[in-house]
């Protein structure tokens, strides 16, 4: 009974300081904030010593769908981080003398709590530290002139140290040759075995795509029946395609290798000839496309008849049994939840270089196809249903990619078609 009764007590007192933050001017108005505090408060009390996931939090605190994916939506991390600023915030401020402090542990979601201690308070807090260093009378802060000059120059001393070892490291680092930087994951250097060979940097051609008008009074795209060469504004792109730019960079950072972008409307067909290339966007906005080979089996049309007439889809050229003869995306007028993408290696106007095709039917599924192939997880599972010559490169295939959207952001591809891969 006793025990119990402690325990009891010990909750009540835990609860009630996390009522305390959350009435707090620092936590004021931060709706979310509380919310998070009040769960992981709750769940540290009922469930001592066990963890918290992202998807647990995103679905149950923040109303998340059961899709989320915390390697694509970083929300709840970014809330943590918040929070965890907030918490320093108020026992900096408001909160220097309460007994219980609340903290959530970096690269942790589980709530700790634990009393003050005088320790505790000049080490975290030195707000209070200060106060109490000006209350000293004059004689005393003299007699600490001489400690806090040594402190000082130690201090100074050690900063110089550590300054010193730091430009050491980074000459070093930059001295040292390109092999002795960790490998990228052996999947990386197997799909892009063909880019990373070459004898110049790969050049990555992202879409953008003919509009007319301008942003201010409204944009659509060119229509080559109604309107005139000069009226092109080919200055925008979609926010699949930078982020997708992003992710091939930092891939071949990891294969040490260098990339080189170019926008659609200034490739030339020298440049296919001449370089391993990388395009990123449908011909729908990639206008490029449209006069170079690609894709032979998947290819990008707007439907010809039907509800759908006028919209972009992927065209399965030769259906095999069992497959759709057409795959098409969300329709426009509403919320986009599924899109459809491909992932493409065939043979350019030059076969001695590489040409690799990266497109969704909307700037989203673009984005989704080429964070498949730049994550090890996703390669996996195309990899082993590849075929590779005798050089160890990947021979030519096509893919076609289910994706799911979920708040404007990819959380899920599947393989849905594929051609050119193992018998």
């Amino acid at each position: 009974m006793h025990v119990t009764r402690a325990h009891s007590l010990e909750r009540e007192q835990c609860l009630g300081q996390i009522e305390k933050l959350v009435a707090s001017q620092v936590l004021h108005g931060s709706e979310s904030l509380c919310k998070l505090l009040r769960y992981l408060a709750e769940h540290a009390l009922d469930h001592p010593g066990s963890s918290l996931k992202e998807y647990q939090i995103a679905t149950e605190v923040f109303g998340r769908p059961l899709d989320f994916d915390p390697q694509h939506d970083s929300t709840i991390r970014v809330q943590a981080g918040r929070l965890r600023l907030k918490l320093a915030e108020y026992y900096g401020s408001e909160g220097a003398e309460d007994d219980i402090i609340v903290e959530v542990p970096k690269g942790s979601y589980v709530v700790s709590f634990h009393h003050r201690s005088p320790a505790t308070t000049r080490a975290q807090f030195p707000r209070l530290h200060e106060l109490e260093r000006n209350d000293a009378t004059p004689g005393q802060a003299l007699r600490r002139w001489p400690l806090a000059v040594l402190a000082l120059s130690g201090l100074l001393l050690a900063a110089v140290g550590i300054i010193s070892f730091l430009l050491l490291t980074r000459s070093a680092s930059r001295a040292a040759p390109a092999a002795a930087l960790d490998p990228a994951p052996a999947e990386f250097s197997t799909f892009f075995k063909g880019f990373v060979a070459g004898p110049e940097e790969p050049l990555v051609i992202f879409s953008n795509g003919a509009f007319v008008g301008r942003p201010e009074t409204g944009m659509r795209y060119f229509d080559a029946d109604r309107d005139s060469h000069d009226a092109i504004l080919d200055h925008y792109t979609g926010v699949g395609e930078v982020l997708a730019v992003h992710a091939l960079d930092r891939t071949f950072d990891l294969l040490h290798r260098k990339l080189r972008v170019k926008r659609g409307s200034l490739l030339s067909l020298d440049d296919v000839k001449n370089n391993d290339t990388i395009f990123v966007g449908s011909p729908a906005e990639n206008l490029t496309l449209r006069e170079i080979p690609s894709s032979q089996d998947f290819v990008f049309r707007p439907l010809e008849s039907g509800p759908r007439k006028g919209d972009l889809a992927i065209i399965n050229v030769h259906p095999q049994p069992g497959e759709a003869e057409y795959w098409i995306g969300t329709p426009s007028h509403t919320h986009l939840v599924e899109d459809y993408s491909v992932i493409a290696l065939v043979r350019g106007l030059n076969p001695e270089r590489s040409a690799l095709y990266l497109a969704g039917t909307t700037t989203l599924g673009t984005q989704a196809a080429v964070e498949y192939v730049c994550q090890q997880n996703s390669l996996d599972e195309l990899l082993p249903r590849l075929q590779v010559s005798e050089t160890g490169e990947l021979k030519p295939f096509e893919v076609v990619l289910r994706v799911k959207v979920t708040r404007g952001v990819p959380v899920q591809s599947d393989i849905v078609a594929l051609r050119g891969g193992k018998p």
